[in-house]
């Protein structure tokens, strides 16, 4: 009703509501993900501040991204529900994993980084950003944004071989 579309032209374009959520998804993805991977928006100074901001931009740090958590949220509860909908989501962190890997990944390569394992470190990575976003998601006082960032970096430091600077936990 909102977008002004009858109900039989969603029905026409996706057969069920678990089809509707993982295009919404893929949508959401497609916009907050790879857009901002191709714009640029990234800083290039250096390994650590790209994954410093890539973890930023995966916590519902602003509207829009509290927005894109509520999406995930349903995509998790409609996932254990309904073994359709599954491969959205395993499509969707594995986009996410790729790329989380793929700076660690490089930061290895030129040095920045440990010898670790970029894919377990990806992994990690995107289980606590679930875990601490969540948390912030629903306004848990014992969990706010800043700490959130904090932890996160805190907890992969070690694996990068990267000191935990106060950057981190102010999220610039």
């Amino acid at each position: 009703m909102d977008a002004g579309v009858s109900s039989a032209l969603v029905h026409y374009h996706f057969a069920t509501r678990e089809a509707l959520l993982g295009e919404a998804l893929e949508y959401s993805y497609e916009q907050a993900g790879d857009v901002r991977i191709s714009s640029g928006e990234l800083p290039v100074a250096t390994h650590a501040e790209r994954l410093q901001s890539m973890i930023n931009q995966c916590l519902p740090s602003t509207a829009s991204l509290e927005q894109d958590w509520v999406l995930w949220v349903e995509l998790w509860l409609r996932a254990v529900r309904h073994p359709e909908v599954r491969p959205v989501a395993e499509k969707l962190y594995e986009r996410m994993r790729r790329w989380f890997a793929a700076e660690i990944a490089d930061g290895v390569r030129d040095e920045e980084f440990a010898d670790c394992d970029p894919d377990a470190v990806a992994d990690r990575t995107l289980a606590l950003l679930d875990g601490f976003g969540l948390r912030t998601l629903i306004g848990d006082s014992a969990v706010s944004l800043a700490r959130a960032r904090e932890e996160v970096w805190a907890a992969i430091a070690g694996d990068l071989g990267v000191a935990i600077s106060q950057r981190a936990a102010r999220g610039r």
